[in-house]
């Protein structure tokens, strides 16, 4: 029987977001592909050190057992595939359990997020990011210099996502940005009883939260999500709500009314946390893993 992808969350992660390559991508940054070649050939033997995001990879692979694999990573990369015979021999070093990987040299790669049925891709280049999200695809940007989390929790993950735009659609933040707070207000508390369009991340949480069902006493890595989003009462119900209608639960909701989310988000501990704006990652990644999901008005308009 061949192997499939069906029923394991799926994630797929650039080198450069796994491993720290940011020395090598400063000569790719350069122009000159042929000299990152080269010095990822003279690296062949020198196995990268984690990255932003190898934390919470490695969390993740820890929910596969003997008896049933339920989580597949991928590595999808722009980088040729010598470079990715490192990543490879970066992952046996540290002992990542990642099997597959497509390495497309210089080629856009979100095209075979497809037939990867991917719940998420992170990535460290952001037009490769925004490229998934056009077409549909749950994608976020990494941080190269975030600060990591993971070792906090050994047994645990926790992931953080924003609502809107990261978990649900953009519509209630354009109104929020044709017509201000107090018509965002009217709005969402007039729709409060129709569940919002999903977003771009929403598949994640999903997976995450299939997995959490899952769970058993025995398990040896749990699963703890969050909700953590600049609305503030009455608009918290329709979020709330929206979760109910889609059979989603989180574990914790900080509804912060325009709190700095940073400091709320260095008591909870993710290891890692979405967002669509700016200000908010800019806030995060000095507490946690961020990626920022470069869509919706807010991205627009910048």
């Amino acid at each position: 029987m061949s192997f499939t992808l069906n029923d394991k969350l799926v994630v797929a992660i650039s080198s450069r977001a796994l491993f720290d390559f940011e020395e090598e991508n400063r000569v790719y940054e350069q122009g000159d592909p042929a000299a990152y070649e080269k010095l990822q050939r003279e690296r062949l033997d020198v196995p990268a050190q984690p990255g932003v995001a190898f934390g919470l990879i490695r969390k993740l692979l820890a929910l596969n057992t003997e008896r049933e694999r339920r989580v597949e990573v991928v590595i999808l990369s722009r980088s040729d595939p010598i470079s990715g015979l490192r990543a490879f021999r970066s992952c046996r070093e540290q002992q990542l359990a990642i099997e597959r990987g497509v390495f497309t040299r210089g080629s856009p790669p979100f095209r075979y997020l497809k037939p990867l049925a991917a719940h998420l891709f992170l990535s460290a280049n952001r037009d490769d990011v925004q490229e998934a999200l056009a077409a549909g695809f749950p994608a976020a940007h990494v941080y190269p210099r975030s600060t990591a989390q993971a070792e906090l929790r050994p047994d645990e993950i926790r992931i953080a996502f924003d609502g809107d735009a990261v978990l649900f659609s953009d519509e209630a933040e354009q109104v929020y940005q044709a017509s201000g707070l107090p018509e965002f207000m009217r709005h969402e508390v007039q729709k409060r009883d129709i569940p919002l369009a999903h977003g771009p991340l929403k598949p994640l949480l999903e997976a995450l939260h299939r997995l959490q069902k899952l769970a058993d006493d025995a398990a040896t890595m749990r699963i703890r999500t969050a909700l953590v989003t600049a609305r503030a009462a009455p608009a918290h119900e329709r979020a709330i709500r929206t979760l109910m209608a889609w059979e989603i639960e989180v574990d914790e909701a900080m509804f912060l009314g325009g709190l700095d989310k940073g400091t709320f988000l260095r008591e909870f501990q993710p290891d890692f946390f979405f967002d669509d704006q700016l200000r908010h990652c800019e806030s995060a990644r000095e507490v946690t893993a961020t990626g920022h999901v470069p869509i919706g008005i807010t991205n627009h308009a910048s």
